[in-house]
Order: structure tokens, then C-alpha cells, then sequence
């Protein structure tokens, strides 16, 4: 059962914004690090940006850097992705993930996941 819930994905034009909101079910109690992966059809799973569970420090990939900022509001479990300039590559679903360390977030096995939302992006 997913304990994470994923907001905002739909179809977009290119060179449009999105944002993507992502908020924790208010059992988990844990301050959590969060953070977004996309995968698109026939495509690898990719990381697409991470925040520590302090708010304050940040990771984003170079697919998307200098095009999107993610933001956490604590102590909320509420992680917010913000993506401007889409392109058509931006499209897939997006999944949010959550854990207690950032580098878990991006490279392990987070503790918590979303059931992802689609964002297509038209050319």
C-alpha cells in the first residue's frame, strides 16, 4: 500500500512548467529525505531530484539541472518538484520515494513509495 501520494502529473506542452507535489500519510512519523524518479517507456528508471529530510540540501540530475528546484516543508512530510523548460524526454512516470537518509533516497531502498503520476509532454 503506497504511503506516499503523488500530485500534479497530467499532459503538458513543451517549454511549460510543472509541479509535482508529494505528501507522506500522517502515520509516518519519521522526518523523512524525499524524492522524485521518472521512467518513461522502454527506458531505465531515473533519478530525477532529492532533498534531505532537513529541507537544506539538494540533488538534482544533470537531465534536469538548472530546469528544476525541489522544495521540503517540515516538519510535513511535503516535498514539492518544480520543472520548467519541459521537453518531450521529461515525459514518464514519475515516482515519489521517501527514507530517513538522502543517499538511501537516491541510491538504496527507500522505506516509502508512490503509485507515481504520468506526465507527457507534448512536442
Amino acid at each position: 500500500q503506497a504511503q506516499l501520494a503523488e500530485f500534479g502529473g497530467g499532459l503538458v506542452q513543451a517549454g511549460g512548467s510543472l509541479r509535482l507535489s508529494c505528501v507522506a500519510s500522517e502515520d509516518i512519523k519519521t522526518n523523512l529525505s524525499m524524492g522524485w524518479f521518472r521512467q518513461a517507456p522502454g527506458k531505465a528508471r531515473e533519478f530525477v531530484a532529492g532533498i534531505n529530510w532537513t529541507g537544506y540540501g539538494s540533488q538534482v540530475s544533470d537531465s534536469v539541472k538548472g530546469r528544476a528546484t525541489i522544495d521540503k516543508y517540515n516538519p510535513k512530510n511535503h516535498v514539492n518538484l518544480q520543472v520548467n523548460g519541459l521537453k518531450p524526454d521529461d515525459t514518464g512516470v514519475y515516482e515519489c520515494v521517501g527514507a530517513r537518509l538522502l543517499s538511501t533516497v537516491m541510491f538504496g531502498r527507500p522505506d516509502y513509495r508512490g503509485q507515481g503520476t504520468q506526465v507527457t509532454v507534448s512536442s
